[in-house]
């Protein structure tokens, strides 16, 4: 199957354009699974709630994940993208899956980053998979990166693509989840932004470099620092499935669970 990338630039609190930039690039570059970025569509250094809140909306109802609805079914694939979702009076840092049928579920951020705390509340939901083109993927936001137990929290669950939405301005993440992949013998798809924002006492730079790692650890793209466009490879999904490492060692079944206990002295 041929995988996506979508870096992107959004303009900050333009949801309408930010939207349409995004489905035109996906239409112009063919592949059966596209990841766009963590709040792809409203920006990133919100000043305060309100605008939040007006820049969210309930998933899947809301115009965002209705177009990204309707671009999946005319795409005939898959799209991950990172919404502001409104569910009552609360908003969380979601990411949206669709496919051609429509919407198929959400993740919500359970790992919130810095000044996000003010903004979402923290995810209420496990980390779960999905089965979406008969292909099992399953989702993480940004700074989940950090938290081994994120990655392998899905890969225990039999995924074989970690859909990674992103805004990241650390330098740390791309090298990192060569050893995510590594650790767990799966694809990932970390699609982050560029350019920056310098709003509400925030001066923020992202750092690009979307990346697609495959479940050795290969980097298999890594797109520059600062361009904006779609990025793809084509890979054998079922490759996430081959956890031999030696003759005598499976990747997950050698775990000793029963002993990963903390000693209090």
């Amino acid at each position: 199957m041929r995988v996506a990338i979508v870096q992107l630039n959004p303009r900050f609190g333009d949801s309408v354009g930010n939207t349409r930039k995004a489905i035109e690039l996906m239409h112009r570059h063919q592949a059966d699974l596209y990841v766009l970025p963590e709040l792809f569509h409203s920006g990133y250094a919100f000043a305060c709630r309100d605008e939040v809140w007006a820049l969210s909306e309930a998933i899947p109802e809301g115009p965002v994940s209705s177009q990204l609805a309707a671009a999946a079914r005319k795409l005939e694939a898959i799209i991950i993208a990172g919404i502001a979702e409104r569910s009552g009076d609360v908003i969380f840092n979601s990411a949206a899956l669709f496919d051609p049928t429509g919407w198929i579920g959400t993740y919500r951020k359970i790992h919130l980053f810095d000044r996000e705390k003010e903004w979402f509340s923290p995810g209420d939901r496990p980390f779960q998979i999905w089965s979406a083109g008969g292909i099992r993927v399953g989702a993480m936001i940004c700074f989940d990166w950090i938290f081994p137990e994120a990655a392998r929290s899905l890969a225990l669950q039999g995924a074989q693509i970690l859909c990674h939405p992103a805004n990241l301005v650390l330098p740390y993440c791309q090298q990192a989840m060569i050893t995510r992949c590594l650790e767990n013998g799966v694809f990932a798809l970390t699609a982050n932004r560029t350019g920056g924002e310098n709003r509400g006492g925030q001066n923020l730079s992202f750092t690009g470099k979307s990346q697609i790692t495959g479940p050795r650890g290969e980097i298999l793209f890594r797109a520059p620092a600062t361009a904006v466009g779609v990025y793809s490879v084509d890979i054998d999904p079922q490759d996430a499935l081959k956890k031999q490492i030696a003759p005598h060692n499976r990747l997950l079944e050698d775990r000793r669970p029963d002993l990963y206990t903390l000693s209090v002295p």
